[in-house]
């Protein structure tokens, strides 16, 4: 009987666990800034952390999941 092999290696498995918190923490970063009252604006909608920080946190989980699915497994 044949062993049953898996498509990739625990290697993988870690990085794409890595790469899912990355997107997961960078949503998280972006979430927030509404303002209770609908008649008064809220500028923190509009801060570095939301604007510039979490997308870039988003798209390097994506390049880390990109970079788990190329890796050679170790066999």
């Amino acid at each position: 009987m044949t062993e049953k092999q898996f498509l990739f290696g625990k290697k993988n498995y870690i990085l794409m666990a890595v790469g899912l918190a990355l997107i997961v923490f960078g949503y998280l970063l972006m979430s927030g800034g509404s303002s209770d009252d609908v008649n008064s604006f809220n500028y923190e909608m509009f801060s570095t952390l939301r604007i510039r920080i979490a997308p870039m946190v988003v798209i390097a989980g994506f390049a880390v999941e990109a970079w788990a699915i190329l890796a050679r497994p170790n066999k």
